[in-house]
C-alpha cells in the first residue's frame, strides 16, 4: 500500500504520495483534473527544466540569490531538463489554463531535489520560481520546446526526406510516365519531374518553418504575471534568453513587447499554420504514391512500394501501401491540431492566453509525429519502390493524349478528332495520326516521343 506525507501550501493541507517529488499544489491539481491521463509532453518538461536553470543563472549574476541556491537549483533543474524525472510531473494536460500547476509541478520537484534536508532553505516559489510568473513561464517553455523540437527533430526528418526524393529524382529522370490531371491522361511526365515537384513542395515548406521560427524564438520570459515585469529586474529576460542560447545552441532573444507573448499564442499559431501546410503537401505525396501503386492488377500499378507485412487478415498474399498511409493519418491530426491550437489562440482573454497547456501538447505532438513519419515516408516508401516500366510504356504507348505534340502541325480540332477515334477504337495514336495526317511514321514516332515530351517547349 502507498504511504503518504502531509504537505501545506497557502490553501491548507493535504496528502502527497511519500515518494512523489511534488508537493501541495502539484497534488491539488492531480486531485482536481482527473480528465484525460495525458500528461504534459517529455519536450514541454525539458523546457520547463532549461528554464528553470537558465532563471536562476540570471537571478544569481543580478545577486538576486545566492550561489549556494543558484547552484542547487541548477543542478537540480539540470535533471529535469534531461528527463530523468518525468514521472514526477503527474498534472493532466487538460488542467488550469495559465498552465499554473505545471509550472508549480517544476518549482516543487527542483525544490525538493535541490534541498532534500531543508539546510539551504530553498521554497518553490521564493527562489525557484524568483522573478517569474506561471504567466511568463509557460508561454516562454511553449516557445522553447517548439523550436527545439523543430530544430532538433522535424527540420533533420524534412531534410532527410528533401534528400532522398532528389536522389531518386536522379536516378529516374529519363523513365517517362503518363501524366494525370484530373486523374485523366495527360501529357507525359518522367518520375523524376514527379518527384521533384515533391522535393520542391518540401523545400518551401521548410522555408516557412524557418521563417516562423524567427518569432517564436522571442521569448516573453521577464514579463512576468501580465507583461510588465513586476517583481522582475529589468535584465532577467535578456539574460534568461542568453543563458537559454548558451545551453541549447538555438538562438533565443528576449522579446522586445513582453504582453503579447503573454496575452497571446500568434507565434504557437503561425507556427502551427506552417506544420499543417506540410502536413498538406506530405499527404499528397502519400496519396500520388497509394495511386501509383494501385492494383497490382486492376490499379495503375505504375511503382510497387516495398512489402513491410501482411495486408490483409482473410485475403492471402494481399499487401497494402502501408507507410503512405500512416503519412496521411499523421497529416490528418496535424490539421486536427492546427485547428485546436487556432481556437486555442483566439483565448487571449485581455491579458493572458487560458488554453496554454492544450496549445503545448498539440504543437509538440504536430512536431513529433511529423518528423518521425517524415524519415519513414523516406526510408520506407521513397528510397525503396520500384518501378513497373512495362506498366508505364503500355499505358504510353495507349495514351492518344500525346497528340497536343501535333497541335501546331494539324491543328487542335483535327488532334481531338484524331484523340477520339484512337480511344473509340482502342488503337495507339500514332496509328490513328497516320491515316488522318501526311506526317511519316518516321516524323511521327519523333513528333510523339514521350520522353523528349516531357521537356516541353514546341
Amino acid at each position: 500500500m502507498s504511504t503518504f506525507r502531509s504537505e501545506r501550501d497557502s490553501m491548507g493541507e493535504l496528502q502527497v504520495p511519500e515518494d512523489a517529488l511534488w508537493g501541495a499544489q502539484t497534488q491539488r491539481a492531480v486531485n482536481n483534473f482527473p480528465v484525460s491521463g495525458q500528461c504534459m509532453p517529455p519536450a514541454f518538461i525539458r523546457a520547463l527544466g532549461l528554464i528553470k536553470s537558465a532563471c536562476a543563472e540570471a537571478n544569481e549574476g543580478l545577486e538576486l540569490l545566492d550561489s549556494a541556491r543558484a547552484g542547487a537549483i541548477r543542478a537540480a533543474a539540470r535533471r529535469v531538463a534531461d528527463n530523468e524525472l518525468d514521472g514526477h510531473f503527474p498534472v493532466d494536460v487538460y488542467q488550469t489554463g495559465s498552465g499554473t500547476s505545471s509550472n508549480m509541478n517544476a518549482n516543487e520537484v527542483i525544490a525538493r531535489l535541490a534541498d532534500p534536508e531543508g539546510e539551504l532553505g530553498i521554497h518553490p516559489n521564493d527562489h525557484v520560481n524568483m522573478g517569474q510568473s506561471s504567466n511568463d513561464v509557460i508561454p516562454t517553455a511553449i516557445q522553447v520546446s517548439a523550436c527545439l523540437q523543430t530544430s532538433e527533430h522535424l527540420l533533420p526528418g524534412v531534410d532527410h526526406l528533401h534528400g532522398v526524393l532528389l536522389d531518386r529524382a536522379a536516378e529516374l529522370a529519363e523513365v517517362a510516365k503518363t501524366g494525370r490531371t484530373h486523374l485523366m491522361d495527360a501529357m507525359p511526365v518522367t518520375l523524376g519531374q514527379e518527384l521533384e515537384a515533391w522535393a520542391a513542395q518540401l523545400a518551401s515548406a521548410r522555408a516557412r518553418i524557418v521563417d516562423a521560427l524567427g518569432r517564436i524564438g522571442r521569448l516573453p520570459q521577464g514579463g512576468t504575471a501580465v507583461g510588465t515585469g513586476i517583481n522582475a529586474h529589468p535584465e532577467f529576460g535578456q539574460r534568461v534568453a542568453a543563458a537559454l542560447s548558451a545551453s541549447t545552441g538555438f538562438e533565443f532573444s528576449s522579446a522586445d513587447n513582453k504582453f503579447e507573448g503573454i496575452g497571446s499564442q500568434d507565434a504557437a499559431v503561425e507556427l502551427s499554420g506552417q506544420l499543417k501546410t506540410l502536413a498538406v503537401a506530405l499527404m499528397k505525396m502519400a496519396n500520388d504514391l497509394r495511386w501509383m501503386n494501385s492494383g497490382p492488377l486492376a490499379g495503375l500499378g505504375e511503382i510497387e512500394l516495398q512489402a513491410l507485412q501482411p495486408g490483409s487478415s482473410i485475403m492471402p498474399g494481399k499487401v497494402n501501401p502501408v507507410i503512405p498511409e500512416a503519412v496521411c493519418m499523421v497529416s490528418a491530426r496535424v490539421i486536427g491540431n492546427d485547428t485546436t491550437i487556432t481556437v486555442a489562440g483566439q483565448s487571449g482573454n485581455f491579458q493572458l492566453n487560458v488554453m496554454l497547456p492544450v496549445v503545448a501538447a498539440t504543437l509538440l505532438e504536430s512536431l513529433h509525429i511529423l518528423g518521425s513519419v517524415t524519415r519513414l515516408l523516406a526510408d520506407q516508401a521513397i528510397a525503396t519502390f520500384s518501378v513497373r516500366r512495362d506498366q508505364l510504356e503500355a499505358a504510353l504507348g495507349r495514351n492518344p493524349i500525346l497528340v497536343t505534340a501535333l497541335n501546331s502541325v494539324i491543328g487542335y480540332e483535327k488532334g481531338a478528332a484524331a484523340a477520339k477515334q484512337a480511344y473509340r477504337e482502342g488503337r495507339p495514336i500514332i496509328d490513328v495520326a497516320l491515316e488522318v495526317t501526311d506526317l511519316s511514321r518516321e516524323e511521327l514516332e519523333k513528333l510523339l516521343d514521350p520522353l523528349k515530351l516531357t521537356r516541353g517547349g514546341l
